[in-house]
């Protein structure tokens, strides 16, 4: 996981939009259904609180160990994979759960769960490559190679942070399944999911389930309060304004990728850092047997305007 200082800037989540991350969450609970107190009991055998998805097929039910292991099968090559023992299908479907009741991989039934289970771990899967043309396999198998940065160009600390503010002998270089940098970025997944990751960024390179859940959070939570998410803009939660057709965002795998990634990634025409993410959602689209013929429209953001432009250069 070698990340330039300016990927890292527009990777990790600005600390303008930040802010709102927690409010608007809390928004979508109740949106969602998923903050009614009624407990529903179904016969998928799970239960959760009260959420229109409770009675709907679980991850579990269409997406087995066997495809974990095919989708990521040289993860644990230890001649190459520098994060070899460390994800497994039990880590990931552990932190899945706790998304399901807000529809993670529960909305629009099976299919529709199925593609954002691809479309997820496609970013996963090209975040933490290790892959190369002659790879053994190719490129697109060696997702979930890193669980950290190897190379940090630095500690990723902004002090003028205070809501966030960097802890002494703390550095918050990239690390976890979808890799979080800076102090606030740390600051405020950690409260989100709960974990002190502001003075412990290191949990998400000790444990996958945490790792897994923070990019999880990340993938369900918008950005802005009238924002969507990357879960919305996929499973057909959103509808675009005028001012998005204007800026040509549509719903489709092309716009979670602007809402994770920004113009780093978008509006940049047809770039190779843009078309390894589709590549690895096509494949594992493949892989799982769902085709990547049915990948949906808007694949890319090649000609799209970032919904949050970068707020600063570190190269510059």
């Amino acid at each position: 996981m070698r990340t330039s200082r300016a990927e890292a800037a527009a990777a990790s989540l600005p600390l303008l939009l930040l802010v709102a991350l927690l409010v608007a969450a809390e928004g979508r609970r109740h949106k969602d259904g998923s903050g009614d107190e009624e407990a529903k009991a179904c016969d998928k055998g799970w239960e959760c609180s009260g959420s229109r998805f409770c009675c709907n097929d679980t991850i579990t039910d269409y997406f087995k160990a066997y495809q974990f292991e095919e989708l990521f099968a040289h993860r644990n090559d230890r001649s190459l994979a520098h994060a070899a023992g460390f994800w497994d299908y039990h880590a990931f479907i552990t932190a899945a759960a706790l998304f399901e009741p807000r529809g993670f991989g529960t909305t629009g039934g099976k299919e529709v769960g199925m593609k954002e289970v691809a479309a997820f771990l496609g970013h996963v899967g090209a975040k933490t490559s290790c892959g190369y043309s002659v790879a053994t396999g190719g490129p697109l198998a060696w997702g979930l190679c890193y669980n950290h940065e190897l190379s940090p160009s630095q500690s990723y600390c902004d002090n003028s942070n205070e809501l966030y503010p960097c802890v002494e002998g703390v550095e918050y270089y990239g690390r976890g399944a979808l890799p979080v940098y800076w102090n606030y970025n740390y600051g405020i997944i950690g409260q989100g999911i709960k974990q002190d990751l502001l003075n412990h960024p290191e949990l998400l390179e000790q444990n996958a389930t945490l790792a897994f859940e923070a990019a999880i959070w990340r993938w369900m939570t918008p950005m802005k309060r009238k924002q969507p998410s990357a879960h919305d803009v996929f499973v057909g939660n959103w509808k675009p304004t005028k001012n998005d057709t204007l800026s040509k965002r549509y719903p489709g795998f092309g716009a979670t990728m602007n809402i994770l990634y920004g113009d780093l990634i978008c509006g940049q025409g047809s770039i190779d850092k843009m078309n390894v993410i589709v590549s690895h959602y096509q494949h594992y689209l493949d892989l799982m047997g769902v085709g990547s013929d049915k990948a949906g429209d808007n694949l890319d953001c090649a000609d799209q305007v970032a919904f949050n432009p970068s707020s600063k250069n570190l190269d510059s």
